[in-house]
């Protein structure tokens, strides 16, 4: 359903709502009468996307002879049991746009660790829409989804992953799970065994392996643990995705719009070390990265705390290179976004500015410093 298709009553009700709002959602009549889109129907290169396990090729990159070699790897970089070895020829590969694309995609191995009860991904395999976010490490609250129309909330799954600290935290604080594993509208899900020492990096486990992770669904928007989502996940979609006929959304970055620029403020906030920004970047020179505040049509740089999207192969293949760029380089995934646009140009994309995010949710910040992961936590196999 349109806007065009509403009536008069409906569409005046509609303007008014969206006086002095930049993200413009239909009423909850409208809402509720929508007939919910079966796909894009975008005609994207990528049919189907392959995820290597360690049946395809463990045994051919990790026989003895080659132990020193993967040794070195996995010092250099992130990669381990979790994510696979991506060896730098693999890398390029994942870039090349075909029907069938083989690609490191992380749940490499069933020691790689992220392990989830039998029960939650029975759960986890009824969802069809699915927000999430996560909170590892015991550092956010969780925040009550709000604005959902009634119609939405028997289509919509919200899950929250958490590790166990996360757990004991908000226990701690009387926020305890149910018999259901709820927590109002949350699904709390706890992961155990997280892949990385990094907990930045854990958390890009849900965020940007969605697919991974509910394998039956056909759309997921991802809400960063410092926001409180307060609009209708149906009507985003509708916002979002299908009136622009996009199979992905995210909103573009407010402060900059170059990518070294973006690298400059990284090192000056702390927020990675000036020798891991200079890696990434130098290997983004050599690439031939541009120097663009624009590419493909779209602004180069994205601010990631919101991500929407249709879970097709095309987006899919998208996201597990992101994935595997804050693996090799740093967790700054803002960094990365703009070097996987400019090597897929994939179609679909719609970046929102920064007003229509702001609609989105309600901004409650970080509530405490984060616990690192202890060595103890992790499997003696991982990174």
């Amino acid at each position: 359903m349109a806007t065009g298709d509403l009536d008069v009553a409906d569409r005046a009700h509609w303007e008014m709502a969206l006086i002095g709002s930049c993200l413009k959602v239909l009423s909850p009549k409208s809402i509720e009468n929508l007939v919910f889109h079966e796909g894009s129907g975008l005609d994207g290169v990528v049919k189907r996307i392959i995820y290597k396990t360690d049946d395809d090729d463990y045994d051919s990159h990790h026989s003895e002879a080659n132990s020193t070699y993967l040794l070195q790897h996995a010092e250099a970089t992130r990669f381990n049991l979790f994510t696979g070895f991506q060896t730098v020829p693999e890398r390029e590969e994942s870039f090349k746009v075909n029907e069938t694309v083989s690609v490191h995609c992380g749940f490499y191995s069933d020691n790689g660790g992220f392990k989830i009860s039998d029960d939650d991904v029975r759960y986890m395999r009824t969802c069809k829409v699915v927000v999430s976010t996560c909170a590892f490490g015991g550092g956010d609250d969780l925040y009550q989804p709000i604005g959902m129309v009634n119609s939405s909330i028997g289509k919509v799954c919200y899950v929250a992953f958490w590790d166990a600290v996360t757990l004991s935290t908000q226990e701690a604080e009387g926020k305890l799970t149910g018999d259901n594993e709820m927590i109002g509208r949350w699904r709390i899900i706890v992961v155990k065994n997280l892949p990385f020492v990094d907990q930045r990096l854990n958390g890009k486990i849900p965020k940007m392996l969605t697919h991974r992770l509910f394998p039956e669904a056909s759309y997921s928007i991802w809400v960063d643990s410092k926001y409180q989502f307060r609009r209708d996940p149906i009507g985003v979609l509708e916002a979002l995705l299908w009136r622009t006929n996009s199979t992905f959304a995210i909103s573009e970055h407010g402060a900059r719009t170059n990518i070294y620029d973006e690298g400059k403020a990284i090192v000056q906030k702390h927020k990675a070390t000036p020798e891991e920004v200079e890696v990434q970047l130098t290997q983004y020179r050599q690439d031939g990265m541009p120097d663009e505040k624009r590419l493909h049509g779209l602004k180069a740089l994205a601010e990631a705390s919101i991500i929407v999207r249709e879970l097709t192969p095309l987006t899919n293949h998208f996201m597990c290179a992101w994935f595997n760029e804050v693996v090799r380089f740093t967790s700054r995934d803002q960094l990365s976004f703009p070097y996987v646009l400019w090597r897929l140009n994939m179609p679909g994309i719609n970046m929102f500015p920064v007003c229509t995010r702001r609609d989105l949710v309600n901004s409650l910040g970080h509530t405490r410093k984060v616990k690192p992961l202890t060595q103890t936590n992790t499997d003696s196999s991982t990174a």
